[in-house]
């Protein structure tokens, strides 16, 4: 497994110097719990993972069970080692040292990071997007003093408008706008949109979709049980 943005993992670039982040790939395997592969394997690679955090001096790492909400974390590192929430779907923190991670296989990864020493990682499917898991994350840099115009935004490999065809209640959900069949949805653009109405203009998208690149991500709709995770990390100085 790649732990810098190199090799097999698709790194993020435009960070602010000290933020590392970056997409695992099928060929780092999958970091899902909910999978039939042995939970040996899948706990060695959070291990490794952990292992490589530890050798960049990054102690602390922050997940969650996810449920396709809008409640971010805030978190101040008052712990070590591994932490694993229930029923958040993003995270932030202004500590040195911290990574923050989410689980993906279409749904997109959102990295926030502020040049000042802040990162925010989001689990964005159609149902956080329509909940505008982005603007709440940057209203909880923004309440920490770091306002959203002066924020990065990435967002990592997910899957594709063309791949993504919805029913109209999604569309409806999302777009607060009259659907009456289905439709396609590119969620990364609604949250661009979402972002750069928030203020941000700096935003990035990766040109990757997970249904189209099977070979390289997994895929929900592709009919995979794996999941990438989306990692930003704050560096110590």
């Amino acid at each position: 497994m790649t732990l810098r943005p190199l090799g097999s993992a698709e790194p993020v670039a435009g960070m602010p110097d000290g933020v590392l982040a970056w997409t695992t790939t099928r060929a780092d395997g999958s970091f899902g719990m909910g999978s039939e592969e042995p939970v040996g394997e899948v706990m060695d690679r959070w291990a490794r993972l952990q292992d490589g955090l530890a050798a960049l001096r990054i102690e602390r790492l922050a997940t969650a069970h996810q449920i396709h909400g809008a409640v971010v974390e805030p978190h101040d590192g008052s712990w070590r080692g591994w932490l694993r929430l229930r029923g958040v779907d993003g995270h932030v923190t202004t500590t040195p040292g911290t990574a923050l991670a989410v689980t993906i296989a279409d749904c997109t990864p959102v990295f926030v990071a502020h040049p000042a020493g802040a990162i925010a990682a989001l689990h964005a499917g159609w149902r956080g997007t329509a909940a505008r898991i982005v603007e709440v994350g940057l209203d909880a840099l923004a309440a920490l003093g770091f306002p959203a115009e002066e924020c990065v935004v990435h967002l990592g490999p997910s899957i594709c408008g063309p791949c993504y065809e919805v029913g109209p209640e999604v569309l409806r959900a999302v777009s607060g706008l009259p659907a009456t069949g289905k439709g396609h949805l590119d969620v990364r653009e609604v949250l661009r949109e979402q972002a750069w109405h928030r203020g941000v203009t700096r935003i990035s998208v990766s040109p990757a979709c997970t249904r189209c690149h099977t070979d390289r991500f997994f895929s929900h709709r592709g009919g995979d049980s794996g999941r990438q995770l989306g990692v930003i990390a704050l560096q110590s100085s």
